[in-house]
């Protein structure tokens, strides 16, 4: 019995690993749309014209295309969860 409470542990360790993981992954994902959205901001304040940025633009449009594939990939591929089975009534 203790080989298996010591591969749950572990296991327990790799899933909380994992998720601090992805969570980070996501914050960072998630943020580069505004880290974007502020740099064009400041340089058209710094008198940037638009053509100067168009480069920049393209890739903030293109990056949010592939967060939107992404996510459809991730929603398409994932399987259900299933339902738990039902309570067996006491005899």
């Amino acid at each position: 019995m203790a080989a298996l409470d010591d591969a749950i542990t572990a296991l327990k360790a790799e899933i909380a690993k994992n998720t601090s993981v992805e969570e980070s992954a996501k914050a960072l994902v998630t943020s580069i749309p505004t880290l974007i959205a502020n740099a064009v901001a400041q340089a058209q304040a710094a008198g940037a014209t638009s053509a100067q940025l168009q480069a920049i633009t393209d890739l903030q449009t293109q990056l949010a295309t592939n967060d939107t594939d992404l996510a459809a990939a991730v929603t398409a591929n994932t399987v259900p969860v299933p339902p738990p089975p039902p309570a067996t009534p006491p005899a």
